[in-house]
């Protein structure tokens, strides 16, 4: 809001306004505030001897004084369809006088009016001579391009969106949304893995080295029966299975490759926990894309022996609920019809 204090700009400093963006020999202008006729003065002013950082601090440090506040208009290099662009300095120093402090800043809006708040290009507040240098005026310019400061809940929101897959999710999707950690594959492992992919063998046992960060081939790889895996899962320690299951279903001969995820609850470490854990889908999506291995089901167990051929075909093929019971009516009390109702004509 304009005129708050209802302080003006003199009729000199309107003038040397007017002359000062018309000649481009002006570099800086200073502005007080006279108490006494309660306008806004020309203080003194500083002409063109260099660029606008060399003329920076050479025009406006020499006009500050330890106690006195003011107004600084410094004029740039650059211009807009209105001329030359400026930057509007309010310096109050600490140590004035906190009537002056107010004053200067109830003023600030009438003063940016009187020039031309269009050719003002930035805006800067300081209470000591480093506040408005160069180098203070730079860390102005780095601190509005700043991001603002997040809060702890908009941190954890960020955090969640870098490190989304922003993947194309469809009907026919193979590939995991949630990214996670993609160890190589050491050289059995990706053997076996051929092997799997041109029906070799059946079943391929891996195991994560946790230490040197990799995929391994696990104790066994070879040719089982859905009722055989059971007794080569270790009981202590989690693995990967892949199983190329061979069966009948509905009197078609089919093979599903079946990923078995085996972790025996608290009996390993929380970091082989964590690791298995995140490992999974980079490695189900690398297989995918590298061996050409389409996993029909992944299955995630805690103790073996759930793992028999019964278990692996239902959850190949979960039977489907076809009958669907309607919705019956709630019958009243038995007996009852409820209290008689008395209707007046």
């Amino acid at each position: 809001m304009s005129h708050q204090t209802g302080i003006t700009a003199s009729q000199e400093l309107k003038n040397f306004f007017a002359s000062s963006k018309a000649d481009e020999n002006v570099r800086a202008i200073k502005v007080k505030i006279d108490s006494e006729k309660e306008s806004m003065e020309v203080a003194e002013s500083f002409n063109v001897r260099g660029t606008w950082e060399d003329d920076y601090d050479n025009a406006v440090l020499p006009m500050l004084k330890d106690k006195e506040s003011c107004y600084i208009i410094f004029r740039l290099d650059t211009k807009n369809d209105l001329g030359f662009e400026w930057i509007f300095i309010l310096y109050v120093p600490d140590f004035c006088q906190v009537r002056d402090k107010m004053l200067y800043a109830s003023t600030k809006s009438s003063l940016k009016t009187e020039f031309g708040s269009a050719q003002i290009k930035q805006e800067l507040y300081g209470t000591s001579p480093d506040d408005v240098s160069l180098s203070g005026y730079h860390k102005h310019l780095e601190a509005e391009e700043a991001p603002a400061p997040l809060t702890a809940a908009e941190e954890d929101r960020k955090f969640m969106r870098e490190n989304e897959s922003f993947q194309t999710i469809g009907v026919d999707t193979k590939h995991q949304t949630m990214q996670g950690v993609n160890f190589p594959l050491s050289n059995d492992a990706t053997k076996q893995l051929k092997r799997l992919s041109k029906e070799e063998t059946s079943y391929i046992q891996l195991s994560l080295d946790v230490e040197n960060e990799e995929i391994h081939l696990g104790e066994y790889a070879d040719d089982l029966s859905a009722n055989e895996i059971a007794s080569h899962v270790p009981p202590a320690s989690p693995r990967y299975h892949l199983f190329l299951f061979k069966h009948t279903h509905e009197g078609d001969f089919m093979k599903s490759v079946v990923f078995i995820y085996s972790m025996p609850g608290y009996k390993c470490s929380v970091k082989e926990r964590m690791l298995y854990s995140t490992c999974k889908a980079p490695f189900l999506s690398r297989i995918a894309g590298e061996f050409n291995i389409e996993v029909a089901k992944s299955i995630e167990v805690d103790d073996a022996s759930e793992l028999t051929e019964d278990f692996i075909y239902q959850e190949v093929h979960p039977v489907r609920n076809l009958h669907r019971p309607t919705f019956a009516k709630p019958k009243g009390p038995a007996g009852k019809r409820g209290v008689r109702r008395l209707i007046k004509e």
